[in-house]
This record gives C-alpha cells, structure tokens and sequence, in this order.
C-alpha cells in the first residue's frame, strides 16, 4: 500500500475517503485549514475519528500556500495525492466567488506544480455536478460543459482544465470525479439533508427554497469514497461521474422520509427558489463502473436512514452547530 496525500481531510468527503483508505492499509497524510466556512466543531469531530488511526498524519495547511505546501512535499514522498480541498456550495459563492477560486483554482494549481516537481504521477481532483446545468439528463461526462451559472461551478472548471494542462505538458495521470449531491452522517450543514433533519428534529421552520419538487441524485458518502478510493487507478486524464445512478428525488420526497425516520412533522417556510441552483440532477454512471467497476451500493432509505440515527445519537452536541 502507498501513501496518499488527501487535502481537505477533516472536510466531509475527505474525512470519509480517509477512514477508508487507513481501513486499507494506506499510509494517509491529511491536511485541512480548518477554515470557519461552516461549524468547525463538525470537522474536528471528524479528524476525532482518524486520529485513531496509527497510520494518520494531519497537518493544519492551507493549499492556497504553495511554499507550506512545498515543505510537506520534501518531509514525504506520496504516491498519488487526492485534492479534495475545495470551497464548496453554489449560493456561497455568489456571495464571495474570490475565495473559491483562490481555493479551487490556485490551490489545486498549486498541488498540481508539487506534483511535476516531485514526480508524483497520479492526481485525483473532486469535481462537481453543478457543471452540468441546464444539460439533459442523464448527465453525461462528454456534455459540454462551457457555460458555469456559478462562481463554484465556473472555479471547478478552471480546475479541471488546468489538471488537463498538467496531463498533457508533464504526463500526470488525472481522475476528474464529479460528485452529485453528497450525503450522510457527518454531512455539510449548508447541505439541505442535514439541515433538514435538524430543523425537523429541533422544530426548528425547515427553509425550502422553491416548491420542493427540484430534484437531485443524492449520492451516499460512503459510496462516494469508494469511488474516489478506485480513481487512484491510472487512467490517463478521465473526468467520471460519481452519482446515486438510480433515479433523482425531490426535495420533498426527501422531507417525507426524515419525517418518517424522526417521527415528527416538518414546519415547512416557503423561499424563493435562488437563480444560481439546478432544478434537477441525473448522472450517466457507466462509465465509472465500466472504468473503475464502481456502483453505489447504499440506496437513499437506507442512507438517510443511517444519517438520521447519527444525527440523533449525536444531538446533544449538534444542538450547537450553527447553520
């Protein structure tokens, strides 16, 4: 087994790539800024879990700090490295787009360059669904995705183009993974399962932007892993599409089910549905599975199922994260 730089490792995907590749035997080196972009009390619940580990090392590191990141590059010598370091949600990022792509374009620029000068010859780049808007579904990878409708998505792009120009200048072998609609135990709390389970449970009014009926293809977060885990095969320069595959389910759909697992009706507040959000999302999944031979195991009842126990078992401290 090798050792893996994976950025981003107290985030949500990071954090559970990491549980997964130190369960395989891999030697993990996990950097992450802590950054205060949502409740930093999540993220340090999470690196509690890999801490456990003998075969994990974190670093507090920003990626957008070439030099730090350079000295990390000379104390080890990785085998492939996982950027999943990101700024992350559409709205945000009308707000503040400067910050997305200082994170999401100059950092992993910056990771791509170590990678050259260290001869590092595998890189995995999270991606993002949010590039296909206003495509027919199923999305496919070979769509043209051009026309970004969000600082996130247009930041995500830049991304993959400069992981391109990496391949074809000095021959690093690239796995662009673009991600649909992450969930489960742990999740981001500017993603709407988590804060609708917690709305839900505390009786809080659960904010729904638009009439619920947009839809998206939920993605388990250990699926998701998995996935990301199976990029490390050298493919040349591939952008794959890690979905739930199935179907996608609306909003409300969704709130049914939490209702059903809490046990306890939802107190509904109606928002306008916001310019910069994708009324659907579908992926095409064959190609990772002809690609990597990855299929997304956990459906959504169980999923959620799992993501509202966990919420539940840790309520009492989650009672304090703010949203």
């Amino acid at each position: 087994m090798g050792s893996i730089l994976v950025t981003g490792a107290a985030g949500f995907i990071g954090w559970k790539t990491c549980e997964k590749l130190l369960e395989y035997g891999y030697t993990v080196v996990g950097i992450d800024n802590l950054n205060h972009h949502y409740d930093v009390r999540l993220k340090e619940w999470r690196l509690s879990q890999l801490e456990r580990f003998a075969n994990f090392t974190f670093h507090k590191l920003d990626i957008e700090h070439i030099e730090a990141l350079r000295s990390l590059f000379r104390k080890y010598k990785f085998d492939a490295v996982i950027n999943l370091a990101a700024r992350a949600g559409v709205r945000a990022s009308v707000e503040d787009p400067h910050v997305y792509f200082t994170t999401n374009t100059l950092g992993t620029l910056n990771l791509l360059e170590l990678c050259k000068d260290f001869d590092i010859g595998k890189f995995v780049l999270a991606s993002t669904s949010s590039l296909y808007a206003g495509q027919n579904m199923p999305f496919k990878e070979d769509l043209p995705v051009n026309t970004p409708i969000s600082p996130y998505a247009a930041s995500k792009k830049a991304a993959e183009v400069l992981s391109y120009t990496y391949h074809s200048l000095y021959g690093v072998d690239v796995s662009i993974l673009r991600y649909f609609t992450v969930y489960g135990p742990a999740g981001r709390p500017d993603m709407s399962i988590f804060r609708f389970i917690k709305w839900i449970d505390e009786g809080a009014p659960l904010q729904l932007f638009g009439d619920g009926s947009q839809s998206r293809d939920f993605t388990y977060v250990d699926d998701i892993a998995e996935g990301t885990i199976k990029a490390l095969k050298n493919v040349g320069y591939e952008i794959i599409n890690l979905g739930g595959g199935n179907k996608p389910y609306s909003l409300k759909y969704i709130i049914l089910l939490i209702e059903k697992f809490l046990n306890k009706k939802a107190k509904i507040e109606h928002k306008p549905f916001h310019i910069a959000d994708m009324k659907a999302s579908w992926a095409d999944i064959s190609k990772a599975n002809k690609l990597l031979g990855w299929q997304p195991r956990v459906g959504i009842e169980d999923g959620l199922k799992r993501t509202v126990e966990w919420h539940v078992k840790n309520r009492d401290w989650l009672k304090q994260v703010q949203l």
